[in-house]
C-alpha cells in the first residue's frame, strides 16, 4: 500500500521527534517476526518508556539526517525496526538484547547513543551494564573505602591502648588477695 507524501513528512517529522527526545536509539533487523511478537515486544518496551517502530527504511535515513545523526545509511538496508530509548538506555539496551537473544528472527544493528553511532557490539556491551543503582552503590563504595580505612587506622592505637588496660584489669581482678 502506498503512503501518502503527507504521511510520510508526518512519520519523518515524528521519528525526528522521538529521536531528539531520546538518549539512546537502537536499529535492528526484524525479518520474520509475527505480528503478535512485534507487539509484545512493542508492549514490552512501551512499559520501560520505550518505542518501537517498523520503519521503511528511506524514511528512517531521512529523519536520522534530519535529527543531525551521522553515518544514518550504514543502519538501513534491509528490515529495520528503530527502538527510541528516552530514559534509561542501559534497561533498553537489556530489553531488546535479550529479545535478539532468544528470537532467531531479530538481530541488531547498531544504534545511537547519545547522538553518537554505535556498533551492535557496543548496544550489547551497554546492555550488560549493572542497573543504575547497583552502579551509584558501587561507586559509593569506592569513594568510601578510603575514608573508612583512616577511620580504622587512626582508631587502632585506642583500641590497643584499651585492650591492655582492659588485660591488666582481667589479671589485677583475678589475682587472689594476700
Amino acid at each position: 500500500m502506498a503512503i501518502s507524501k503527507e504521511r510520510k513528512e508526518e512519520l519523518v517529522n515524528q521519528y525526528v521527534e522521538w529521536a531528539s527526545q531520546s538518549r539512546a536509539m537502537f536499529v535492528t533487523e526484524y525479518l520474520g517476526l509475527t505480528m503478535k511478537q512485534i507487539d509484545d515486544l512493542r508492549t514490552k518496551m512501551r512499559e520501560s518508556g520505550a518505542e518501537f517502530h517498523i520503519v521503511k527504511n528511506t524514511l528512517g535515513k531521512v529523519a536520522f539526517e534530519r535529527a543531525g545523526l551521522p553515518e544514518a545509511e550504514k543502519f538501513f538496508q534491509g528490515s529495520s525496526a528503530i527502538m527510541f530509548a528516552p530514559q534509561d538506555p542501559p534497561e533498553a539496551a537489556k530489553m531488546i538484547n535479550e529479545f535478539a537473544r532468544t528470537s532467531e528472527y531479530i538481530k541488531i544493528k547498531g544504534g545511537y547513543l547519545d547522538k553518537r553511532p554505535i556498533s551492535a557490539v557496543d548496544v550489547k556491551a551497554l546492555a550488560e551494564l549493572p542497573p543504575l543503582p547497583v552502579m551509584r552503590a558501587q561507586l559509593l563504595g569506592v569513594i568510601m573505602a578510603p575514608a573508612s580505612k583512616l577511620v580504622r587506622t587512626l582508631a587502632e592505637p585506642a583500641r590497643q591502648v584499651a585492650a591492655v588496660i582492659k588485660a591488666y584489669a582481667d589479671k589485677g581482678a583475678a589475682a587472689p588477695v594476700a
